[in-house]
């Protein structure tokens, strides 16, 4: 791979930061995120549906979220923590997804990790940027107070990208394996991205060492890197008692192959991969669309309760948008 190739190969992972910055500095404005939802929520299956409301209310909640005096039902007595990708936060990440669970009756929380401290706003609605152990100290402080306040016993976890790669490093080395009972995951990377390429060297090289510039979370992603390390420390991936889904993209631009996310599971291990085209060529979705899929997201849905199937559709599914 030449020296261009991989320059431009390491670009990619700021691409959905840009994006998310000029949506945020050219959408419109949305309700007040604190106001208490009194009836269903409207549903937008686009990736890009929760920058208005980060725009009209800077480091809130999406209407539906975070309401910490939510009480599980029996239909569905684990609350979900959203866990967003790189460059995403708790709003910009899930406007296809906030909405949609709660109107079924969930109990929806989502944090933003990873920001860059003492940020001014709209970069400290950038999250995914720093270490993941930092971040995974975030998300271990954000599911025990979830815990606390819902009375409930274990969460699911629905991450997307690196959301759904640092809660290992919670899971494995953080004490949160008992805590989880489901992890869902849109565009997964478990063996890493660009597995086989040798970046890890190259940024060795380049940086001495040293954390990429701006995102040093991204690094971490890299096949080969000791964070990849990390998360196969025992031969797998995979925490045993928890329920895993892996929802990919054959057409992912940043998880390369897309099959670095479909890794199968151990004797013990409870895994089911799922591509988005099988069985639906109309599907288009990439690394940022496949969050704001009505498809992938009813797929979610099906992971989260299984007794209680809904259909998943097949219809055209544009890129970039979902």
């Amino acid at each position: 791979m030449s020296f261009n190739r991989r320059i431009r190969t390491r670009a990619g992972w700021a691409a959905p930061i840009v994006v998310a910055i000029a949506c945020v500095l050219a959408a419109g404005t949305a309700p007040n995120a604190d106001a208490a939802p009194r009836a269903p929520l409207p549903e937008t299956y686009n990736f890009f549906a929760g920058i208005p409301a980060e725009i009209a209310d800077p480091g809130g909640s999406l209407p539906g979220s975070n309401d910490f005096g939510c009480r599980p039902t029996p239909r569905h007595p684990r609350p979900v923590v959203l866990v967003h990708g790189t460059g995403g936060s708790k709003q910009t990440n899930w406007g296809a997804y906030v909405a949609m669970l709660a109107n079924r009756g969930y109990c929806v929380f989502a944090l933003t990790y990873g920001a860059l401290p003492g940020a001014p706003w709209p970069i400290s609605a950038i999250g995914g940027m720093t270490r993941m152990e930092t971040s995974a100290a975030q998300l271990s402080r954000f599911v025990d107070r979830v815990l606390d306040s819902t009375g409930a016993e274990t969460v699911d976890l629905v991450g997307h990208s690196q959301g759904t790669y640092m809660p290992t490093h919670y899971l494995k080395q953080l004490g949160g394996a008992p805590k989880v009972s489901k992890y869902v995951s849109l565009a997964p990377l478990w063996r890493g991205s660009f597995e086989g390429a040798p970046f890890t060297e190259f940024t060795d090289r380049l940086l001495g060492g040293a954390d990429l510039p701006i995102c040093a979370g991204c690094g971490q992603m890299a096949a080969g890197s000791p964070m990849n390390r990390m998360i196969w420390s025992g031969g797998s991936p995979y925490v045993r008692g928890i329920d895993y889904t892996n929802i990919s993209t054959r057409y992912d631009e940043f998880v390369v192959p897309y099959t670095a996310g479909q890794v199968d599971g151990r004797d013990g291990e409870s895994v089911r991969n799922i591509v988005v085209q099988d069985g639906c060529e109309q599907d288009h979705s990439e690394h940022m669309a496949i969050a704001g899929s009505r498809r992938a997201a009813f797929m979610v849905l099906n992971a989260l309760d299984p007794a209680h199937p809904v259909r998943v559709p097949c219809e055209y599914v544009p890129p970039f948008t979902g």
